[in-house]
């Protein structure tokens, strides 16, 4: 069985600029525009008592993105907001103006006309894009790189984008999509990777995710919990870890938690980064087969990554099992506790977190992390089954096996 991998984070650190787009001045704005759709409501944040006692913690919450705007992920939350902050900065208006009764109104069509808002998704992504395009009167393209499932590039396309499964990876497919944008008459790029050049619509999107840190923030205080003492938090590109990381640094400037970033190992571009610790980006390229089909992204947003490297404290990479435990484990709780539907992606923090507490092969990393039974411990479940056979293989048949 392939293990766990781990560094501590001992990258030189920067000036720090990029902390403030997570700023919660931002964050509120975010918060306040997606407040204004009919469809929004404050997703759950579970808490599982009865598994926290099992494992030997103080506490554990998940926040439950499966119920995001009925789109089974948290996704959307980044695309919308930057689509409105992308047609207010085209209008000359601030984006506290850009609310869903403008945005769906005639007034608007005139004001602004139709963009064409291009991107790269393994499905997420692509469908709270042509989700909140359809919604808002925009037209939507999107590329899905090769391995995609049909019932991803279905949920797309019935937000009526224009959809392709390409043969090339999903990086591929990011320059695909700026490519065909450049092209095109009033083509916008809407991706959560940044890179020289192109960084303002990333810190968009990545704002539009501080809404679920700024909810699951109010939803630990309601719960008795003033502050987590750990959160982890997975990575692709690694714009949810920024954006989360960043949050939380905010929100506590003194005492941020300890945030270990988990990624899947065939797409570790981060832990390689922590691995080298120079403080430079790392890239890793090839087909990155992995059940955790949201974060199989081998170069890292540089927004991000200058967050992470400041905050962040543990880079862990987890073989495809970690998630399939995951999975298993939130589907099927402790008595007494929540039960959350958690995706390949979604679930990595549950088997991690699991395995750490159980597992004295990791106990060196569980003992650096600091958890035992007084820690409280947050993590994001972002997205719900959104590949329902693969979800049925593992959580039913007992796919990817902790045991050989």
């Amino acid at each position: 069985m392939e293990q766990i991998k781990w560094a501590a984070n001992r990258m030189p650190k920067s000036d720090d600029k990029q902390l403030g787009i997570m700023s919660l001045e931002n964050i509120a704005k975010a918060r306040k525009f997606h407040d204004s759709f009919p469809q929004y409501a404050v997703t759950p944040l579970a808490e599982l008592k009865n598994m926290a006692e099992h494992l030997g913690l103080g506490d554990l919450f998940v926040k439950d993105e499966s119920y995001r705007f009925g789109l089974n992920a948290f996704k959307v939350l980044g695309g919308s907001f930057a689509m409105a902050r992308y047609i207010a900065q085209q209008l000359g208006r601030d984006v506290s103006e850009m609310t869903y009764d403008y945005l769906t109104s005639d007034k608007l069509r005139q004001e602004f006309g139709q963009a064409t808002f291009f991107t790269a998704t393994d499905g997420n992504h692509g469908r709270g894009v042509a989700w909140a395009a359809n919604k808002l009167g925009q037209k939507s393209v999107v590329h899905m790189p090769k391995g995609s499932t049909q019932t991803r590039f279905d949920n797309i396309a019935k937000e009526g984008a224009k959809v392709t499964i390409e043969e090339v990876n999903y990086d591929d497919c990011v320059r695909m999509a700026a490519a065909e944008a450049a092209q095109t008459p009033r083509g916008v790029v809407v991706q959560d990777t940044a890179w020289e050049g192109y960084e303002e619509i990333p810190a968009w999107i990545m704002q539009g995710y501080g809404t679920m840190a700024s909810e699951a923030a109010e939803q630990l205080k309601a719960a008795g919990v003033d502050r987590p003492t750990h959160i982890f938090v997975q990575a692709g590109v690694g714009s949810l870890a920024g954006a989360m990381q960043g949050y939380f640094a905010n929100l506590f400037p003194d005492c941020c938690p300890t945030t270990i970033i988990m990624e899947a190992q065939a797409a570790d571009c981060l832990y390689r980064g922590a691995v080298a610790a120079d403080g430079n980006l790392r890239i890793v390229d090839g087909d990155l087969q992995t059940i955790m089909a949201g974060l199989a992204c081998g170069e890292p947003n540089t927004i991000s990554w200058d967050i992470l490297k400041n905050h962040s404290s543990f880079f862990v990479s987890c073989p495809d099992w970690v998630a399939a435990k995951g999975m298993r484990m939130l589907g099927a709780p402790c008595k007494g506790d929540p039960q959350v539907v958690s995706g390949e992606s979604g679930a990595v923090g549950m088997g991690l977190i699991a395995t750490l507490m159980e597992n004295d092969l990791y106990k060196e990393l569980r003992e650096a992390i600091g958890l035992h039974k007084n820690s409280k411990v947050l993590m994001f479940s972002t997205e719900g089954d959104t590949d329902p056979e693969n979800y049925r293989r593992i959580v039913w048949e007992g796919g990817y096996a902790t045991t050989k």
